[in-house]
């Protein structure tokens, strides 16, 4: 295996520093598309568990495309690519100092994907980043303003923006086919397990380089039985079922519907019912959003049907996707695609054939060649507002206290949609045999769209969560 790294006494403040001063030379060099159509794009993934064998597959059948490295912070993840010419660093600083590198793309764990995106354009690299395209909402903010200075392709791993059923149904709603929007739903259903419970830290597996592993994000004792993937389901590494999963629907909702800011009101309830085990994000999660005055419902659920029927349930006739009443139709669409009905749910206007966002890294490409960010499916603008959408949710949850579940009626209002969804969770709870106690009711929180900032009733602490606390190390700067 060729095998790169670079000394962890590297900062990332001393190699920006290092950027800054041979300077201007990296951000001054051709682009492609001055160079020409053809050129080979050369191209790096870093993180190489499920995602980014992925991204490996995908762009190794992209015409034109070369993956030159792969980089993880585990060493025993890398081996497999690490031959014909393909590089393997453990290290993603030592990538972003390659000139023959002209994008990265970034599979790694949701708390490393701001910073390496901000560091990747500072090196004049352009980036796929893969959903939820931050941590935070100040870092997705901090993404677009490194893209804009450094004048880079950046696109997030939303694929489902190059799918052409959202795309054609968004047209349609758009162009007022259905009516005025009145309410959505937007859900992911599963059935997962408990990730186990550990009463002291769990060793480091052999190979990984925790530093490099934690980055940005703390690097405390490790309290879970699995290293990879379960960090998802613990707030200062992941985000939960809404940044794991919601989050595609959530962007196909803001792609529908045409969003271009966040929601003005939020207010979130659930808890991690059932289970004992070491996660602290909820595996029960629901939301109710006010946007431009349509009530919307993102909600995620991670227990089984019932305690003898061990798969997801169902919520009004859908596991996963969206439902869109509006005046004259609903939509109901998923990955897959979806179609558009009476409002009565039974005769069928429009089927929306999907393909699941097949041509996204094709998408990328293309737009790299071109040097416009406007050929890109999902511009880094458009995941910071459906990467938004669960921050704001969670950001709620965060600042939740408990109370029953009439509380949480109340606190929610009238939409009979939020009642309805609310008792839904309780009866599946009950039927897992599980305690609502604690159930988890956050504020109602306002918030402005043109500022990004929360106002009004518990602002000052929901706006101190826009932004996570970040080892010097490898923090973004103010300044990008």
């Amino acid at each position: 295996m060729v095998s790169i790294n670079v000394p962890n006494s590297v900062s990332r403040r001393s190699f920006v520093k290092g950027l800054a001063t041979a300077g201007a030379g990296v951000l001054a060099a051709p682009s492609l598309h001055a160079q020409g159509a053809n050129k080979e794009v050369r191209v790096a993934v870093i993180g190489m568990g499920v995602r980014g064998k992925g991204h490996f597959s995908s762009l190794s059948r992209v015409p034109g495309v070369k993956v030159v490295a792969v980089c993880d912070a585990d060493k025993n993840r890398m081996s497999k690519y690490a031959k014909d010419g393909v590089l393997a660093v453990q290290d993603y600083r030592k990538i972003l100092e390659m000139k023959d590198v002209d994008a990265i793309t970034i599979a790694t764990p949701n708390h490393w994907h701001a910073s390496m995106t901000v560091a990747g354009c500072q090196a004049g690299k352009h980036v796929y980043v893969e959903k939820p395209v931050s941590h935070s909402l100040w870092e997705s903010q901090q993404m677009i303003k490194a893209a804009r200075k450094y004048n880079r392709i950046v696109q997030g791993g939303n694929q489902q923006r190059s799918c052409p059923s959202p795309q054609a149904a968004a047209k349609d709603i758009a162009a007022g086919k259905y009516g005025k929007v009145l309410w959505v739903h937007c859900m992911k259903l599963n059935h997962r397990k408990p990730i186990g419970l550990v009463t002291k830290p769990t060793p480091v597996p052999g190979g990984v380089d925790y530093n490099l592993w934690a980055g940005p994000a703390p690097a405390t004792p490790i309290m879970r039985k699995q290293f990879h993937y379960d960090w998802h389901w613990q707030f200062d590494w992941g985000d939960g079922e809404m940044g794991n999963w919601a989050v595609h629907y959530t962007d196909d909702l803001c792609h529908m519907l045409g969003w271009e800011t966040l929601p003005e009101k939020v207010c979130s309830a659930g808890g991690r019912f059932v289970w004992d085990d070491n996660g602290d994000t909820p595996n029960m999660h629901f939301t109710y959003m006010e946007h431009q005055g349509v009530p919307i419902m993102v909600e995620i659920r991670d227990l089984p049907h019932s305690a003898s029927r061990k798969a997801p349930t169902v919520y009004k006739g859908t596991r996963g996707g969206n439902i869109i009443m509006c005046e004259k139709g609903m939509i109901r669409l998923a990955r897959g695609g979806g179609k558009a009905y009476e409002t009565n749910g039974k005769k069928v206007i429009k089927a929306y054939p999907g393909n699941a966002g097949k041509g996204h890294f094709a998408n990328f490409i293309d737009a790299i060649r071109s040097g416009k960010k406007d050929d890109l499916a999902a511009e880094i603008a458009t995941g910071h507002i459906s990467t938004g959408v669960c921050h704001l949710a969670n950001i709620s949850y965060k600042l939740g206290q408990q109370a029953t579940p009439d509380q949480v009626c109340e606190a929610m209002g009238s939409h009979q949609d939020a009642r309805d969804t609310i008792n839904s969770v309780v009866a599946q709870v009950k039927a897992n045999n599980g305690s609502l106690d604690p159930m988890q009711l956050g504020p109602m929180l306002t918030f402005d769209p043109k500022t990004e900032k929360f106002v009004g009733n518990m602002a000052t602490q929901a706006n101190t969560l826009m932004k996570l606390p970040q080892r010097d190390e490898f923090a973004i700067p103010d300044q990008v």
